[in-house]
């Protein structure tokens, strides 16, 4: 950890001169370096030199240029820079506490001879003293800090002083000067000490912190000025700010030699490189250089602290954007406070993690900074971080060099450490680096220890940010999407490189409009690239007043172009458009095994070696399946890795590539999931019985392998579903819902498993039925846009029931997140067909409107015109089910009815109607809406209405039913509240029914009746 300066080491530091500062020292009892003396005493005499310990601290700052112009490294520059911040605090309130206007002389302050004897025995009976004199020993005052707003910084600097005033008034009262005081003169004084003097102290802090950015610059960026940035809507271009700022502070330190020199030379050569390989764009593209399109982006940057961490979006939802990255990164590598534990920076894939980290690599002035770029993929797993650094070098310049000796050719300059690609190490060896972060730490702190200081930055996606743990003092930088002026911007660069390319191919120039449909897409800098490289073969976005592609049409179209063209370049030659078209759909294929790999396994990638196994265990070495896929695929590195858009995770552990899949954009996968499940559900419809005789099964094998691990009920999932099939023929669309209700009726009895090495998770074979079954349901919604229940279980007696059993399984199969996801995917709609209950499902769409009410002739199946009355025993069961079921939904629903279960329980099994025709309710259900809604809305009509069945009810209750008395007492507390509203029929008919005792006749005759003074109704 950052050690603290005492204030003697700091006027030292600044050039003061050593004897002076130590006879001063000595005169202050040791004070300023709190050395074995009296505290008391010391503590009065430091206020006594006040005059003299500002005079020094004013003359120390204001020699900090020429001590900077000394300067022979960038960790000698930077303690500097920690000295002077460290005597300004101490100066400011020392300053303040001569301008302060107190009641008594400070200059007059002294021990009376029982104090000097009393302190002779204890160092400091009041306890303040020694306390102010240690703050003032080992400054531990709040720094300021790149990532902390300048405001932020200055009200914890008040608080500091408003406790360091408080030790002194402490101290004070505890001398006889304060009882010569009067209460009036006390009174003052507390609150010039407690209120004032803080206050004037950071006026006097702020003062002197401008004069030190002006003779430093790097105090300018210590702090966050994220103010009014929100209006500013700049874009800044590759980081050029970080050379421009520090190349002053450069001059002074000396340049790099030997390997440190060819380190620099290697990153430097990496700004010219194109930001992606030339051999994935079209024949004639020119691809710019790394210099050329690199965008600083925008930012939230935070310390890492509370029960949350930076992997949760709510973590980050009260953080400002920023557009200061490159004033934050000059801050975050001068400022000592950075120096205890790496910066982590987060994004999403392709949002330009690796390349900030090349980028900053290249542009920090050599002479001040050494960076070392470590990507975490090509280094042992197994080795300690000072071998992976050097691994690093020996890959990057050819030359062989232990860490101290690197360190030392760079002529003073500090480290900095650049690990790109921690997600890579958490994804491919599990939690065996989930301490990677701490050990980082560990190194910097001995580094420091060396004289070799350090800093580091560590990139990695912000989805498993959480799967690591943090040091001490981390902070957060999550990468910010492109808004659009940055992808205009990026639009105008990449038209003015191939402007000449463009004219002699006869395509347009990609413009704003055309990229804007597809904001979501090309607010990340590597999608953009790729939406770029696909219009530029043939200009394939529309443009202006054509009709723009869906989300779907547009994937499809991107997704196939990419698998033609790397097809076309790995085949053996011209081949014919068949052929092509062939095995451009073998790839997409390929890339749709990857997608539901990750898919049944519920996360994001998937590991080299897991996807070998799927398509081993779905397709074999050399069989051909009959959907159409063509064996062999071959190992995953050579079906995947040509394909930029999916990101290969890498590590190496113990000589062997560790690697993982993952789309660079999830929607990739999620399209492709859907795109394969309707190629794989639409063979289905070729399936011809070998007799014509009798029902046949449907070979649904590969079907129930891929579709039986995890729902499709992802909202993006089944918006790609929606588009697709409108592209099915109608005819073709019933055809395929139909066999698929066939399908699901012979799942539930299947007892074989098609493909049992397949096993991307572990769940049980009924799970698996669910899921299967669900996914079944939401295709076939997603054809028919909505069924009923008797259509889906034709050979059920009750097909309401036997969907209500599906929806238990299916609840049954999921966890609560996908149970939520499939439930709100859904809608149903209660009816009759013919006397006879209906239920009708469909997609939901638009916002979660609340459910149709529900009558209770439809759930009992009781005729409308029939029944005005019925009940059932079984209420306490229910309540008994609900509890027992235990889950969250049903618990939170039981929670809030166990009032009404405890007072009312037959109530709620108990059912009227208010007429032939009319909805039934239960009791229960009729008195909560009294209770509540005639606060909330109801009509008088509809109050009326619900008083009428409730006496009803108790019409047909026995005299000794348990409802009669709570029900009747409950009636009587809201009548009375209601009478006003009700016609005067209506409250006629509800006094003349006689209750079940006189005592309950009584009750309800007072609600309804307001009687005088005499005792006469009215």
């Amino acid at each position: 950890m950052r050690r603290l300066l005492s204030f003697s080491d700091a006027l030292v530091l600044l050039g003061g001169d050593p004897p002076a500062v130590a006879a001063l020292d000595r005169a202050l009892s040791g004070a300023l370096n709190l050395t074995t003396g009296g505290v008391g005493d010391g503590l009065l005499r430091i206020v006594d030199a006040r005059g003299r310990v500002v005079a020094l601290g004013r003359d120390a700052v204001r020699g900090l240029g020429r001590r900077l112009g000394r300067a022979e490294s960038r960790a000698e520059r930077t303690e500097l820079l920690y000295a002077a911040h460290t005597v300004i605090v101490i100066v400011a309130w020392f300053r303040a506490l001569e301008e302060a206007e107190l009641p008594f002389a400070v200059d007059e302050l002294e021990l009376t001879r029982s104090e000097q004897l009393t302190l002779a025995g204890a160092p400091d009976p009041v306890g303040r003293g020694a306390a102010f004199t240690h703050a003032l020993a080992a400054v531990d005052a709040p720094q300021p800090a790149p990532h902390r707003p300048f405001e932020h910084v200055t009200a914890e600097l008040q608080r500091w002083y408003e406790e360091l005033s408080e030790r002194f008034l402490g101290f004070i009262e505890g001398l006889c000067v304060w009882d010569d005081l009067g209460e009036s003169d006390r009174s003052a004084a507390r609150r010039v000490l407690s209120t004032e003097l803080p206050c004037a102290a950071v006026q006097q802090y702020e003062g002197l912190y401008a004069q030190l950015a002006q003779q430093a610059p790097e105090f300018a960026f210590w702090t966050a000025q994220v103010e009014h940035q929100a209006t500013r809507d700049q874009v800044r271009l590759a980081l050029v700010g970080v050379e421009e700022l520090l190349s002053d502070v450069a001059r002074t330190l000396r340049p790099p030699t030997d390997v440190a020199a060819a380190l620099a030379r290697s990153h430097e050569a990496a700004l010219t490189r194109p930001v992606l390989a030339a051999s994935t764009a079209p024949d004639g593209i020119r691809v710019p250089a790394l210099q050329e399109m690199y965008l600083d982006p925008d930012f939230r940057v935070r310390a890492v602290g509370g029960t949350l961490g930076p992997a949760n979006e709510s973590w980050w939802e009260e953080v400002p954007v920023r557009r200061d990255l490159t004033g934050y990164l000059v801050g975050a590598l001068t400022s000592p406070g950075q120096a205890d534990a790496p910066l982590l920076v987060l994004g999403q894939p392709g949002a330009g993690k690796s390349v900030l980290t090349r980028v900053l690599a290249a542009r920090l002035p050599c002479a001040g900074f050494l960076p070392v770029r470590v990507p975490l993929r090509d280094v042992r797993v197994e080795d300690d971080l000072q071998e992976q650094l050097e691994q690093a070098v020996r890959t990057a310049t050819g030359e062989r060099v232990s860490w101290p000796e690197l360190v030392r050719s760079a002529g003073g300059a500090v480290p900095v450490l650049l690990l790109d690609g921690l997600d890579e190490l958490l994804q491919t060896t599990g939690v065996h680096h989930s301490d990677f972060l701490v050990r980082v730490a560990r190194f910097q702190q001995r580094e420091a220890e060396q004289g070799r200081p350090v800093r580091a930055v560590v990139t990695s996606r912000t989805a498993v940010a959480d799967r690591t743990r943090y040091p001490e003092g981390l902070v957060a930088l999550r990468l910010e999407p492109f808004r659009p002026a940055q992808i205009r911007h990026c639009l105008r660069l990449w038209n003015d490189a191939n402007a000449s390319s463009f004219a002699a191919r006869g395509l347009q120039p990609l413009p704003w409009d055309a990229v804007a449909r597809h904001e979501s897409l090309a607010a990340q800098p590597l999608l953009l690239t790729m939406l770029a490289l696909y219009d530029a073969n043939g200009n394939g976005l529309p443009r202006g007043g054509d009709d723009p592609l869906d989300e779907a049409e547009l994937y499809e179209e991107l997704l196939t172009s990419f698998a033609r063209r790397e097809v076309d370049k790995t085949g053996p030659g011209a081949l014919p458009e068949n052929e092509l078209t062939q095995r451009a759909e073998q790839e997409l294929q390929r890339l749709s095994l990857v997608a539901f790999a990750a898919l049944n396994r519920r996360r994001q990638w998937v590991s080299t070696a897991e996807l070998d196994e799927d398509l081993t265990a779905l397709l074999g070495r050399r069989s051909v399946d009959a959907s159409g896929f063509r064996a062999p695929l071959g190992p995953a590195e050579v079906a995947l890795g040509r394909f930029f858009f999916v990101q290969r995770a890498q590590s190496v552990r113990d000589g062997r590539v560790l690697s993982t899949y993952e789309f660079l954009h999830a929607t990739f996968g999620e399209y492709l999931v859907m795109r394969l499940s309707l190629h794989v559900l639409t063979s289905l419809l070729t399936d011809r019985p070998t007799l014509s005789l009798g029902t046949s099964h449907i070979d649904d094998h590969l079907a129930y392998a891929l579709l039986s691990y995890a729902p499709l009920s992802s909202r993006q999932i089944l918006r790609f579903g929606e588009s697709m099939v409108r592209r099915i023929p109608d005819r073709e669309r019933e055809r395929l819902a139909h066999q698929l209700v066939r399908v699901l009726d012979q799942h539930v009895t299947r007892t074989d498993d098609p493909h049992p090495e397949y096993r991307p998770a572990r769940i049980r074979t009924s799970s698996r039925h669910g899921i299967y079954g669900a996914n079944l349901i939401l295709v076939v919604l997603l054809l028919t846009e909505s069924i009923t229940a008797d259509k889906l279980f034709p050979c059920s007696p009750d097909p309401v029931s036997a969907w209500h059993r599906h929806v238990l399984l299916w609840r049954s199969s999921f966890d609560e997140e996908q149970w939520t996801d499939f439930a709100l995917s859904l809608s149903v709609r209660r009816g009759q067909a013919e006397r006879v209950r209906s239920l009708e499902v469909r997609l939901r769409s638009g916002e979660l409107p609340p459910p149709d009410p529900l009558d209770m002739h439809w759930l009992y199946q009781q005729p409308q015109d029939d029944f005005a009355y019925w009940s059932r025993s079984y209420w306490d069961e229910l309540w008994h089910k609900m509890d027992v079921s235990g889950g969250t939904n049903d618990s939170v629903v039981r929670h809030a009815i166990d009032p009404v279960m405890e007072w009312l329980g037959p109530a709620v099994t108990t059912f009227t109607a208010s007429g032939s025709g009319q909805p039934a309710t239960s009791v229960a259900h009729d008195l909560l809406r009294l209770l509540i809604g005639t606060r909330t809305g109801l009509t008088a009509d509809e109050v009326t209405t619900l008083y009428l069945r409730v006496d009803r009810a108790l019409t047909f209750l026995p005299p000794d039913s348990p409802l009669q008395g709570p029900v009747t007492c409950l009636l009587a507390d809201m009548l009375h509240r209601d009478r006003s509203i009700l016609p005067i029929g209506t409250v006629l008919a509800l006094a003349q029914r006689p209750p079940a005792t006189p005592a309950l006749r009584e009750r309800l005759r007072r609600a309804l009746f307001r009687e005088n003074a005499a005792g006469r109704s009215t």
